[in-house]
């Protein structure tokens, strides 16, 4: 079977030629030339667009075992148009490590998501970026959590409300040994957005509003999203252990929908209570302008409303 790296270099030879012949001349500024028999720009072409060697660029394409740094890759990748995931899939078959752009921080979804999240009720949905803004939850989760705006983001943020809550209104049964994984988690995700202003005003404002938080962040810990077993509090029906599971969303970087299943019978049968209590306040023809089913409109500064725990934010 061969080896990884020779097992690429075929990849690598035919992923070149296959994007050198889709470019002509004239979408680089060329002249077309006449008796063109190659399609796309010639090897040749490709070398001095890209400011590397003529045998250089002819030994890369034929999957020779030669190294390219980051910088020539990028001169390639210009040249032959190669849009984000083709700039990475290149960089991976040239086994060079590969930094990704910086992504902007996803803020709304789209109806189709909402959507998804909204037939999984009763079961508990919501869905995170990766600093944990809420950014939509379905009625079961509003059921249970009622976070508002943090005013010093701009919207719902779970971790930010779960450090600032005093401990008697917080719905974490066990705050303790939660917060350090969150945080851990937190950390996880920064690493790819050190030096954003966005994320470092977020740690550096989150550290003023809580010195727990700025404990914790100072330790260094990093984990993995992951599922993991919780218990809440809710004041009408008491405590409920929850399985929490991440899934991943395609077209939404760094985002995920966490569901919340009941971890044993006593958390459905709560769940099914905390439901009927929805339905008996609000029933469904008022849902929408109670605000318990969702919000779309994130421009809106109030509070998502409910029956849930309010989480203020401080």
């Amino acid at each position: 079977m061969g080896t990884t790296a020779q097992r690429r270099r075929p990849e690598l030879a035919a992923f070149l030629r296959a994007r050198r012949a889709r470019v002509t001349p004239a979408d680089v500024g060329m002249p077309p030339g006449l008796r063109r028999r190659t399609p796309g720009l010639r090897r040749e072409e490709v070398a001095q667009l890209s400011g590397v060697g003529v045998t250089w660029y002819t030994w890369l394409e034929q999957g020779r075992p030669i190294n390219a740094s980051a910088q020539v890759l990028d001169a390639v990748a210009r040249t032959l148009r190669l849009d984000p995931p083709e700039r990475e899939h290149l960089y991976r078959l040239a086994e060079v490590a590969f930094e990704p752009a910086p992504q902007r921080l996803t803020r709304q979804v789209g109806p189709e998501v909402q959507g998804i999240i909204d037939a999984l009720d009763p079961l508990l949905a919501v869905v995170y970026n990766s600093r944990y803004d809420i950014l939509a939850a379905n009625p079961a989760y509003l059921d249970l959590f009622i976070v508002p705006r943090t005013r010093r983001l701009g919207v719902p943020n779970a971790l930010w409300s779960l450090l600032t809550v005093p401990e008697e209104r917080c719905p974490v049964v066990h705050r303790d040994a939660e917060l350090p994984v969150m945080v851990a988690t937190l950390r996880s995700s920064y690493g790819r957005h050190v030096g954003e202003a966005a994320w470092e005003d977020y740690i550096r404002a989150l550290s003023e509003a809580s010195p727990r938080f700025a404990e914790l962040w100072a330790s260094g810990a990093v984990t993995p999203p992951g599922p993991r077993v919780k218990t809440f509090r809710h004041p009408a029906v008491g405590e409920l252990r929850m399985t929490s599971q991440s899934l991943s969303i395609d077209g939404m970087p760094e985002c995920r929908i966490v569901v919340y299943t009941p971890e044993d019978e006593d958390a459905r049968t709560k769940v099914a209570l905390l439901r009927e209590r929805r339905q008996r306040l609000w029933p469904p023809a008022d849902e929408e302008a109670a605000g318990i089913v969702h919000r779309r409109k994130t421009e809106d500064p109030a509070p998502l409303t409910g029956d849930g725990i309010l989480i203020t934010d401080l």
